[in-house]
């Protein structure tokens, strides 16, 4: 009889589509574990999962709190050895506060990137799914850039320049938190990398899943709209698309790249700094 605990694990953080489309690129003959903070979503993305051949189980994660973090690279390395994290949850501005943003998106990436980091296989490699609006973002300090990537995780929130007279609507959190995301990737790149193991950043734009529908739908719409027109490709993208890249950085085609990001936004960036986007 098989033994599960000798299969390598893909750890998913984040059941939505854009995780689901990388998973199954790398994961046949391997052992999912699939975390999300609501157990339903985990439920239905795992029965999609395992009626395509893929063996699955589910567990609940609240990438915000360290306990639960902790929880599951417990589940997960009791499965057997991780040799992929594919980090997708995330909070967006039309859904959160700032405090709540913060929280999540860069609290919760710092936190995951290092406990997985901590257990991570010789040959592993893990890809934490950014944003496009920490493209436009400003640049920031040296200095800035350096708070963001290297402060212990647990003083990561009291930086002044994260504090509420600082980051004062969703939008600014939503982008400093993906600035982030990308500098703690390079950061944590040299400190996977003394284990063998690879981390990068993608920074998806505008990709048609049931978040963006909702984005689409709502206040944010028209200017989302703006953005498919006006970019070079015309349109929004595919979490198959993302599947790709992600897939990639994730193989052994993708051994020599780690403490990047990719943006992949149809041209949305491009034309923001440099186009009919730029602000007025």
């Amino acid at each position: 009889m098989e033994n599960i605990n000798a299969k390598n694990v893909i750890v998913v953080i984040g059941a939505g589509s854009i995780g689901q489309a990388i998973v199954r690129r790398i994961s046949a003959g391997k052992h999912i574990v699939l975390a999300d903070l609501r157990q339903d979503n985990a439920d239905a993305a795992a029965k999609t999962l395992s009626d395509a051949g893929f063996e699955v189980s589910t567990t609940k994660v609240d990438v915000s709190s360290r306990a639960s973090v902790d929880a599951l690279v417990t589940v997960a390395t009791s499965r057997g050895e991780v040799s992929g994290v594919i980090h997708a949850a995330g909070v967006s501005p039309s859904q959160a506060s700032p405090e709540t943003i913060l929280k999540v998106d860069l609290y919760g990436t710092a936190l995951v990137l290092e406990e997985f980091g901590n257990v991570i296989a010789r040959g592993g490699a893990g890809v934490v799914i950014a944003s496009q609006p920490g493209h436009r973002l400003p640049a920031l300090s040296a200095e800035q850039n350096a708070l963001l990537a290297k402060t212990p995780v647990e003083e990561l929130l009291a930086l002044p320049m994260l504090q509420p007279n600082q980051v004062k609507d969703s939008l600014h959190a939503y982008q400093i938190s993906k600035r982030g995301n990308s500098l703690r990737v390079m950061a944590e790149a040299v400190r996977w990398g003394k284990r063998g193991a690879r981390i990068n950043t993608i920074s998806p734009g505008i990709i048609i899943t049931p978040l963006a529908n909702d984005e689409l739908k709502g206040p944010r719409g028209p200017g989302y709209r703006r953005m498919m027109e006006l970019c070079a490709a015309g349109r929004a993208g595919t979490p198959d698309e993302v599947g790709t890249v992600g897939a990639l950085l994730m193989g052994p085609d993708g051994a020599f790249i780690t403490g990047s990001d990719f943006l992949m936004d149809g041209g949305v960036t491009a034309a923001y700094w440099f186009g009919e986007l730029a602000p007025k």
